[in-house]
């Protein structure tokens, strides 16, 4: 993936098209989280209920990106760092919980797995689309970015899983899968923590010059 560090972020969110954009976002995520966990559980998936964790904490850290809109550069890092390491520890609990599966594993229902799959990317592909314009800007704006962009990728690799797991019998590609998941959350959380932390230099630059 691309860093997200080098680049002029000017955008900070302030523009009423793009509120309504992120509310219709934020609405989309919560839905399918209840969705793709209530499937997660009944299929034994482990990397559906890792995307359903990730859509509750889109649901959740879009909704704090709202709010922020419009705050002092300052709180905005602030909030952008403490999302980066809420993805953090997300990834944390993902690839502990599949390590833990590989012991205790059930071979998940490939078809549940796959029809839900197609739904969840549907829906982060609307969500990238919507977001489109606006993948550039500070560390709120690009995290918003990042996670959605990340999820419809995500959608097509369990996807993946799912054919995998029909092919073999085996609940070992649905726990590669999460395994890959949690990846990706480590990428986007090291880049949104990066971007943050610039951020909050150039707040204290800001203020020393005041």
């Amino acid at each position: 993936m691309a860093g997200c560090c080098n680049h002029k972020a000017d955008f900070t969110g302030i523009d009423p098209v793009y509120k309504r954009i992120l509310i219709a976002v934020i609405l989309i995520n919560a839905v399918m989280f209840l969705v793709e966990m209530f499937a997660g559980v009944k299929s034994n998936s482990q990397a559906l209920q890792a995307d359903a964790l990730d859509f509750l904490g889109d649901t959740l850290t879009y909704g704090i990106s709202l709010w922020v809109i419009g705050k002092s550069l300052s709180l905005r890092s602030n909030i952008a760092l403490i999302k980066g390491v809420s993805l953090l520890l997300m990834a944390i609990y993902v690839l502990a919980s599949t390590f833990y599966k590989l012991w205790f594993s059930v071979t998940p229902d490939a078809s549940i797995m796959g029809s839900i799959a197609i739904l969840a990317f549907a829906a982060n592909v609307l969500s990238v689309l919507l977001l489109m314009k606006y993948k550039d800007g500070d560390a709120n704006v690009r995290s918003v970015w990042l996670c959605s962009r990340n999820d419809a990728i995500g959608n097509l690799v369990v996807l993946l899983a799912a054919s995998g797991v029909w092919a073999t019998e085996s609940a070992l590609p649905d726990l590669i899968v999460a395994a890959f998941l949690a990846t990706l959350f480590l990428s986007s959380a090291k880049q949104i923590i990066q971007q943050a932390r610039e951020e909050k230099k150039q707040a204290l630059n800001n203020n020393s010059c005041s």
